[in-house]
């Protein structure tokens, strides 16, 4: 008999390996990295260094054809990988250049490797499939516009998206490229990277230059207005807007190089490569700090609200820059970190720009915080979304409940040593995760004491402790209770 090639012969024996693993190993089964809140979030076994996604875009309910390859590093032997993904059809999957197996577990695409893999080694997967916009929206991942799509990610919906390790805990750097019409205009997180002509379609590349969550992915497809102007150290602002709404947003968007000086002032230099606002004509109900690019309703600016109300939003958004974007948490329980640095530095700015004393919003928090611990657990211990609730996890405790708790830190520090605190936590921890015992931990080194008592109560206690300094200060009972 003719001799076998050896390029065929080892793929034969990739592909006998492959069949023998899938006749010993069990049912693919959903799995995920323990968070208390999402516990199938996240897959264990792999370390993800860089996405590179590819979409083609159809129109606003038609699926994209997509193609996502992760760059990543096993981190323990694996027998399978699994990925999160759900709402698009998985056409083929490769892995080191070898097509794999794969089956659908819950929101997990389980993929079968051709042999099983020991720690260490790289792992480059190719997924070829579609990514569906035309589900609910409520759900979070594409986000229907008037023109085009962008997308709402956070917490747990990325992988409606793209497949992915979908958790904040598996930062990566990410590359998009992504083909329209001609006559519509993309942008994505980071910097542009290229752009090439095929006929009656454009080809838009935009690459990160810091790693990112996967929940922070922003994509925007439509007829949009890129504008541009500069902030402090000459960075590069971009906002994307409605091309009809360019002349009348103006008088908001050149805000954005002054909130960038203040909170510089505040915290240290801007983590990023660029900055700007993403407004986008469509309802959500929420804005959204998708890195570099934050995601803005149009009806924020149009809608008559007060100056200082657009303002402290426009604040609230560009602080997770560095709280949750930068410095991302480990868990989703620590989410307290995020949104409760926000809403400080929202607070900060309204009263220093709009006469919005701090102390009678934090007072007002107080009278209310026993009532939102009761309603949805403390601060750092939040308790878990219902099903088909997800994104309840976004309850009042973890905004100005948590800003609450900042207020009673600097109360119980003094002012320079908590603002030493916050710079350094944005340093130590930039571009990477961190958890609530980091931040204790470093604000017990920067105070000369141990503060783990201190945070215990007001991060996990079913009631508000007594407030430093200010000992008049009572939380309303919840009904019920007493």
């Amino acid at each position: 008999m003719p001799l076998i090639p050896r390029r065929l012969r080892a793929a034969l024996l990739a592909t006998a390996s492959a069949t023998l693993v899938a006749a010993t190993l069990p049912a693919p089964v959903p799995l995920g990295i323990g968070d208390a809140l999402f516990p199938h979030l996240g897959n264990p076994g792999y370390d993800v260094l860089s996405y590179d996604i590819g979409f083609t875009y159809h129109g606003n309910n038609k699926p994209l054809d997509a193609v996502t390859t992760i760059d990543a590093r096993t981190t323990e032997p694996l027998d399978r990988i699994n990925l999160d993904f759900a709402r698009g059809t998985v056409r083929t999957v490769d892995i080191n250049g070898l097509r794999a197996d794969f089956a659908a577990a819950d929101e997990d695409l389980v993929v079968e490797p051709p042999g099983r893999l020991p720690a260490g080694v790289p792992l480059h997967i190719t997924v070829r499939h579609t990514s569906d916009p035309s589900g609910d929206q409520s759900s979070g991942g594409w986000l229907r516009t008037s023109d085009g799509l962008a997308m709402a990610n956070q917490a747990d919906a990325a992988h409606r998206v793209f497949p992915s390790n979908d958790h904040p805990a598996d930062k990566a750097y990410f590359t998009f490229r992504v083909t329209a019409p001609e006559d519509l205009t993309v942008v994505a997180n980071g910097l542009p990277a290229g752009k090439s002509r095929h006929g009656s379609s454009t080809t838009w590349t935009y690459r990160t230059e810091h790693p990112m969550a996967t929940e922070l992915a922003q994509v925007s497809i439509g007829r949009s207005t890129v504008l541009q102007r500069t902030g402090p150290h000459r960075l590069p602002v971009r906002d994307v807007v409605p091309a009809a709404d360019a002349k009348r947003l103006e008088r908001w968007l050149r805000k954005t190089p002054g909130q960038l000086e203040w909170m510089e002032r505040q915290v240290g230099r801007y983590p990023f490569e660029t900055y700007g606002l993403l407004i986008a004509d469509t309802e959500t109900g929420f804005e959204l700090e998708t890195q570099t690019l934050t995601l803005f309703e149009r009806s924020v600016f149009t809608a008559g609200f007060p100056e200082w109300y657009v303002d402290s939003i426009m604040v609230h958004e560009l602080a997770h820059h560095w709280f949750g974007d930068s410095v991302s948490p480990q868990t989703w329980s620590d989410l307290w970190l995020n949104e409760g640095h926000a809403s400080w530095y929202e607070a900060r700015y309204a009263e220093e720009h709009a006469k919005q004393p701090l102390e009678r919003r934090m007072r007002n928090a107080y009278t209310k915080s026993d009532s939102w611990r009761a309603a949805g657990g403390p601060p750092a211990r939040p308790d878990a979304p219902a099903p088909g609730e997800k994104i309840s996890i976004f309850r009042p405790a973890v905004y100005d409940g948590s800003a609450l708790v900042l207020y009673a830190l600097r109360q119980e520090i003094g002012e320079p040593a908590f603002d030493q605190l916050e710079r350094r936590w944005v340093r130590t921890h930039r571009d990477s995760t961190a958890s609530t015992t980091d931040f204790v931990r470093l604000a017990s080194q920067i105070a000369g004491r141990d503060l783990t008592a201190f945070f215990d109560g007001w991060l996990y206690g079913e009631k508000t402790p007594p407030m430093p300094g200010h000992p008049d200060w009572h939380s309303t009972q919840p009904a019920g209770q007493g």
